[in-house]
């Protein structure tokens, strides 16, 4: 596709300074074009029809039931060919990150490492599932991926908490360095707009701490069988549902 023809010198005279509000239906095209984008819209259908399935609020004989339980299924097995090639970007990510401490290559080997060899495994866990392969290999596959994402959630958790960590730091020092520069009456517009964003940089960390858990209850209850406390199917459909939506805000923000 060509690129969009440069703003005409009559609409080139706004204030620069003034941020331009981006177009609802571009923004979307941005969005819908990444792989996770897509990705996380099936994810929110997905777990939307497992929780009106999981809270029995209609009739198994019912049609709609059928036809739910078959749809639930369908978009489960697409959004694993989403994931082809998507452990690279965790090879990337582990070789990208900053090995300050030993403490930090451990974690990051944990988290990027769990999660890369997850979404390796799950390519196999969708051919199985395909019929490409044969399906007796779809259990133990299924089995290896739970434990690989729920030991890298594990890592990620970790390294998270201790990004919040820096970044509450950060601000005290801001917020105390723009106590001092009121206190002189100097303006502090610049300072202002870093503590913002340094606010919003956190509060996406925590969502993303939430998302990590809701995911990582997930796994446990895949490695475990759906047996034991927690493993419900409405409460992880639930998890499955904030998950998403989550994950859906992260993207629309970042895109």
């Amino acid at each position: 596709m060509d690129p969009k023809p440069s703003p005409s010198p009559q609409n080139s005279n706004q204030t620069p300074n003034k941020p331009r509000q981006r177009d609802f239906l571009n923004h979307l095209e941005v969005y819908l074009a990444k792989r996770d984008g897509v990705d996380k819209l099936l994810k929110i259908s997905r777990y939307a029809t497992k929780i009106i399935l999981a809270s029995s609020l209609l009739p198994e004989t019912l049609i709609l039931t059928k036809r739910l339980k078959s749809f639930e299924s369908s978009v489960g097995l697409s959004r694993k060919a989403f994931r082809l090639g998507k452990f690279v970007q965790d090879v990337n990510a582990l070789r990208d990150s900053p090995f300050d401490t030993k403490q930090e290559i451990i974690l990051s080997i944990i988290a990027y490492g769990g999660e890369g060899l997850y979404y390796f495994v799950e390519q196999f866990v969708w051919l199985a599932k395909s019929g490409l392969i044969d399906s007796k290999h779809s259990k133990s596959l299924g089995k290896v991926s739970a434990w690989a994402e729920f030991v890298g959630y594990i890592g990620s958790i970790s390294l998270k908490f201790r990004d919040v960590k820096k970044l509450s730091e950060e601000e005290a020092c801001l917020e105390s360095s723009i106590e001092v520069t009121v206190t002189r009456g100097v303006g502090c517009q610049e300072e202002e707009k870093r503590l913002r964003k340094l606010r919003e940089k956190k509060l996406m960390k925590k969502l993303s701490i939430m998302q990590d858990f809701a995911d990582g209850l997930m796994a446990l209850a895949d490695i475990r069988d759906g047996r034991g406390r927690f493993s419900g199917p409405l409460l992880m459909s639930c998890a499955g549902l904030l998950s998403a939506l989550i994950s859906t805000h992260k993207n629309w923000v970042s895109c």
